[in-house]
């Protein structure tokens, strides 16, 4: 499928970019059968974003599987067709989206690592150098049950904040950034922080925890100049590892 007339170009150049990312969130086994969600804002001042339609499986999404909606859950697809949208993914996503200009693109995961990680009382430790880019810069938000609340959403900008990633307590993680790529790296680094707590944990062995000064200029590194030529190569890097399905999510 070539990009139909009635879409414009910033919006399937979107489409394609958001596609890709839900196959390789599933290449890196992310997903949770149809339960989770990432969003892209579309460009233009109507402030609509894209959502995955709900029951399409993340490796097979492509472009014309995104639903546009706004801020209130309104669909607003021209597209037609069966454009059924999750409302929890609404409810999450729209909030921080109508709060967070720079937030362009959000994941949200339900990984076992990173569940187990959001059960753990004390959250993520800064126990290696993935979990230290995180260090002073990850929020939580404490679970109220499955968010189909839009009261909810008050308290769940509340408890973001000003930074990218998020632990919801009992329930996942969630990260942005300001695009495609940003989010990626986000949740990337987020799950293997996560990854590795729940291994070196399971070993039952005193745990080494680098020193506060350590850890802060760590996190610093981590936000140093030049990062986003770095976050671009690393998305590059990892659409290679889908090159031969680009046809495909590109339709």
């Amino acid at each position: 499928m070539s990009k139909p007339d009635i879409i414009s170009d910033a919006e399937w150049q979107a489409r394609c970019e958001l596609a890709a990312l839900y196959r390789l969130v599933a290449y890196y086994r992310m997903t949770d059968l149809i339960d989770t969600h990432i969003t892209l804002r579309v460009p233009g001042p109507k402030h609509h974003f894209l959502i995955n339609r709900y029951g399409v499986a993340f490796e097979k999404m492509r472009a014309s599987d995104l639903v546009l909606i706004d801020l209130q859950g309104n669909v607003v697809d021209r597209l037609g067709g069966e454009r059924r949208v999750n409302a929890a993914g609404f409810v999450i996503h729209s909030a921080i989206h109508e709060a967070r200009p720079d937030m362009h693109c959000i994941v949200h995961t339900h990984t076992a690592a990173g569940m187990a990680v959001a059960a753990q009382r004390d959250g993520l430790l800064p126990l290696t150098q993935h979990a230290l880019k995180f260090y002073g810069n990850l929020a939580y938000h404490t679970y109220e049950g499955i968010a189909l609340s839009l009261e909810e959403r008050v308290r769940l900008v509340a408890d973001l904040g000003s930074h990218k990633a998020m632990i919801l307590r009992n329930h996942g993680l969630l990260a942005g950034g300001q695009s495609v790529a940003h989010a990626f790296h986000e949740i990337y680094f987020l799950e293997r922080a996560c990854q590795a707590q729940i291994q070196a944990m399971a070993a039952g062995v005193a745990l080494n925890v680098p020193s506060e000064e350590v850890c802060r200029h760590t996190a610093a590194q981590f936000a140093r100049d030049g990062i986003d030529g770095i976050i671009d190569l690393a998305w590059q890097a990892a659409l290679s590892l889908i090159e031969e399905q680009r046809d495909d999510w590109r339709r």
